[in-house]
């Protein structure tokens, strides 16, 4: 996955165009080898735009302070922005989601591909099958899949309890009570926008136990729904790395 975002920062520099990346707070190591790479080619992000596509919020939409090393714009500046050094990618170019500059991210993204950026979305699948924190139970809420489609973002959305409990496996050591219960997110108006996605699903936790291999089997098999948030990808152009684990077959076993 880190190569392959190096890669399209790569691609857009060579034809001189901007580029515009939605970015997910994991899998954090993937952060890592768009440094290696960007450093090894000696490329300046100055032509890179980036919108964190969520953040732990309360429940009015406020979020941590970006140095409480929980915050998501904390984990970006330590994993991606501060190792690049000097090709890194201009403050003023960086878009977190707090409760103010989120809704500014619809019109900077269509500013962007009007100047002819392209958007690239960077995703996970969540154990619910949410892209960012977009949840399924939201999908009661719109009178239509088009409305639902054309919704770009919540701020201090609800989470799913069971998004709550993989975090808690992923992030928080098991301490679920640690776990914010909202976040502000994007929807599906903003990552349906996307050119190009890049995914991933690394969800394995050794000795045959996993907790994603049904989310990703939904996500490429189940018919596109707003009550499967992820059955929109396959959708989007674009590559998705998986472990081989989570291909199947998703069948019971005694360890």
């Amino acid at each position: 996955m880190g190569h392959e975002i190096a890669m399209q920062i790569k691609l857009a520099k060579e034809r001189n165009e901007k580029v515009a990346f939605i970015l997910p707070v994991g899998p954090m190591g993937m952060y890592k080898w768009v440094v290696y790479f960007i450093n090894a080619w000696k490329i300046s992000c100055e032509h890179v735009y980036t919108f964190n596509m969520d953040e732990w919020a309360d429940s009015e939409g406020n979020t941590l302070p970006a140095d409480n090393t929980g915050a998501f714009k904390y984990a970006m500046e330590q994993a991606l922005f501060n190792p690049l050094g000097e090709l890194t990618v201009p403050e003023n170019q960086r878009n977190f989601a707090t409760k103010d500059n989120l809704p500014t991210y619809p019109a900077k993204i269509d500013a962007l591909k009007a100047e002819g950026a392209k958007l690239i979305l960077v995703y996970g699948i969540g154990r619910m099958c949410h892209i960012a924190f977009w949840e399924p139970q939201f999908a009661g809420e719109y009178a239509s899949a088009a409305e639902w489609e054309n919704a770009p973002y919540r701020i201090a959305a609800k989470i799913h309890p069971l998004t709550v409990e993989q975090n808690a496996f992923t992030s928080f050591k098991s301490r679920t009570t640690l776990v914010p219960c909202r976040a502000n997110t994007i929807g599906p108006g903003l990552f349906l926008k996307a050119d190009y996605a890049i995914g991933g699903a690394d969800g394995t936790l050794g000795r045959g136990m996993q907790w994603q291999g049904m989310s990703l089997w939904m996500t490429l098999r189940h018919e596109k729904t707003p009550w499967i948030t992820s059955t929109y990808i396959p959708t989007i152009p674009g590559k998705l790395f998986f472990l081989k684990d989570l291909a199947g077959p998703l069948e019971a076993e005694c360890n």
